[in-house]
């Protein structure tokens, strides 16, 4: 009778390992996604265009779901990233890169199931499976949106595109 009682701690005991499965991480991040939304209010924190340095990878979520792949590559019309996830969504919607104000590194991309703000600087597009969305870039206070128990963007799975 013992052995059923086991099978339930084990997906408790998975979630405690990975931040991104618990709700108190999920109620952080819903939080997070707010307070970067607000912090578009402010013109002085939109990114006009995109940063000269870029990683070729770049940790990405859509509201609501995990961290996932984004590559990133630059094109005509600027940065072209390609989300390599789940729960991408269909039009409306937009990416939101964000930097650092402290530092002016790229920490990742937030994809919100929204219609885009209009009038802001675009920097690109970014596509999943699905649709292209516009990308936006914002400045936040990178400890206002993460911590250190239940950071924004989680580890990114393995590349599985060469398999």
């Amino acid at each position: 009778m013992k052995a059923p009682w086991l099978l339930l701690a084990l997906p408790a005991l998975a979630c405690e390992r990975n931040p991104e499965n618990s709700a108190t991480c999920g109620f952080t991040f819903i939080a997070a996604a707010g307070i970067v939304l607000q912090s578009l209010q402010d013109i002085n924190r939109l990114v006009a265009s995109p940063p000269p340095e870029l990683p070729e990878v770049l940790p990405a979520r859509v509201v609501g779901y995990g961290t996932e792949r984004t590559m990133v590559a630059r094109g005509p019309d600027g940065l072209v990233l390609g989300y390599q996830g789940q729960g991408f969504p269909a039009v409306p919607g937009f990416g939101l890169m964000l930097v650092d104000d402290s530092s002016e590194v790229v920490r990742g991309v937030l994809i919100y199931e929204a219609e885009p703000p209009q009038g802001y600087p675009r920097l690109g597009s970014i596509t999943g499976a699905s649709s292209t969305l516009p990308l936006h870039g914002a400045r936040v206070h990178w400890p206002s949106v993460t911590a250190p128990r239940c950071p924004l963007f989680g580890r990114l799975p393995p590349d599985t595109s060469s398999r």
